[in-house]
C-alpha cells in the first residue's frame, strides 16, 4: 500500500474523529450558549446539534483523517443523510501508519486506494458501544464490501485485533463515531 494512501486513510480516520469530538464539544458549547446567548443566530445553531460525522471530525482537529475524507471524495458522503458508523483513527493512528508502510501524507492523499481504506473504517448504520460489544467474535460488513471482525478485550472493543476504540459514542447528526488507536487496512 503507498505512502500517500495510509496518509489519506488517517486524514479521514482524524477526521472521522474530529467529527466525533466535536459532537460532544458542541453540546456543551450548546448548554453554555444557550444560557450565555444574546443573538438568535447562536440559538439556531445551538438547535441544529452536533452536526455531520465529517462537521464533527473538522470541529474536533482530526486533520489527517478530514484531509483523507477530502483527498478521496467522500465528504459528500459522509455528510449525507446516514446513518453511519464511523471507526475514526487519530492522527497519531495515521503516524504511526505513514511509519510502518514507509509512506508520506501526501502519497497516502494521492493514492488510489485511499477510498476503499477510508471506506473500510465505516459501516453502514448506527453501532453504538452496547451493540459492539455485543458482536463480540462475529464480524461487519464495511461500506466497501469487506468485513472487519468486532472482539472484546478487557471490556474493549477491538476490530481486527488490532485497533482498540479509545473513545465510543461520539454523536453525529448522521451516525456515530468510535475513536480507534490505529488505522485499519482492508485485506488485500
Amino acid at each position: 500500500m503507498s505512502k500517500r494512501l495510509l496518509r489519506l486513510l488517517a486524514a479521514l480516520l482524524a477526521f472521522t474523529l474530529l467529527a466525533a469530538a466535536c459532537g460532544d464539544d458542541d453540546e456543551d458549547a450548546t448548554t453554555t450558549t444557550t444560557t450565555e446567548a444574546s443573538s438568535d443566530d447562536d440559538m439556531t445553531d445551538d438547535e441544529a446539534g452536533p452536526g455531520t460525522i465529517v462537521d464533527v471530525a473538522v470541529a474536533n482537529d482530526f486533520t489527517t483523517l478530514v484531509a483523507a475524507v477530502q483527498a478521496a471524495g467522500l465528504v459528500d458522503t459522509l455528510s449525507g443523510e446516514g446513518p453511519f458508523t464511523v471507526f475514526a483513527p487519530t492522527d497519531d493512528a495515521f503516524a504511526a501508519a505513514l511509519a510502518d508502510l514507509g509512506l508520506t501524507a501526501e502519497e497516502l492523499l494521492a493514492s488510489d486506494d485511499l477510498a476503499a481504506i477510508l471506506t473500510y473504517h465505516v459501516i453502514a448504520g448506527e453501532v453504538d458501544a452496547a451493540t459492539a460489544i455485543s458482536l463480540d467474535g462475529q464480524s461487519a460488513e464495511t461500506v466497501n464490501g469487506a468485513e472487519i471482525d468486532i472482539t472484546v478485550v478487557d471490556g474493549s472493543v477491538v476490530i481486527n485485533g488490532t485497533a482498540t476504540v479509545v473513545a465510543a459514542d461520539v454523536e453525529a447528526s448522521n451516525g456515530i463515531v468510535h475513536v480507534i488507536d490505529s488505522v485499519l487496512l482492508p485485506p488485500a
